[in-house]
């Protein structure tokens, strides 16, 4: 059951963290920091899946980003494009009613 569970659990959380990126992205942010913040707010993210996320992302137009060479090491700076926005606020209207129309199905079989 386990598994069955994990491999849906994976499925369901996909595209919540694109919708997760682009509201933490509204102040610009590099990706292991992006990472620590996901996971302090419940987003089980790892760098082998973000770092692509946020390359595609970017190519899509949806993030801007920049690098920051002032610091020790140089580190890229993403941030949510006005593309990026409108399609996060898309994203969490939808979110929203799907979340609503589970809520209103029936918990416990009646037959």
């Amino acid at each position: 059951m386990s598994e069955h569970l994990d491999a849906h659990l994976q499925e369901l959380r996909r595209g919540t963290v694109v919708l997760a990126c682009l509201r933490l992205l509204r102040t610009p942010g590099y990706g292991y920091g992006l990472l620590e913040d996901l996971a302090r707010r419940g987003f089980a993210v790892d760098g082998n899946t973000l770092y692509p996320l946020l390359r595609r992302l970017e190519k899509q137009g949806l993030l801007t980003s920049e690098w920051n060479t002032h610091e020790a090491r140089p580190r890229k700076f993403y941030r949510t494009s006005p593309a990026g926005e409108d399609l996060a606020r898309s994203l969490a209207r939808d979110f929203e009613a799907l979340a609503r129309a589970i809520a209103e199905l029936p918990e416990e079989n009646r037959s």
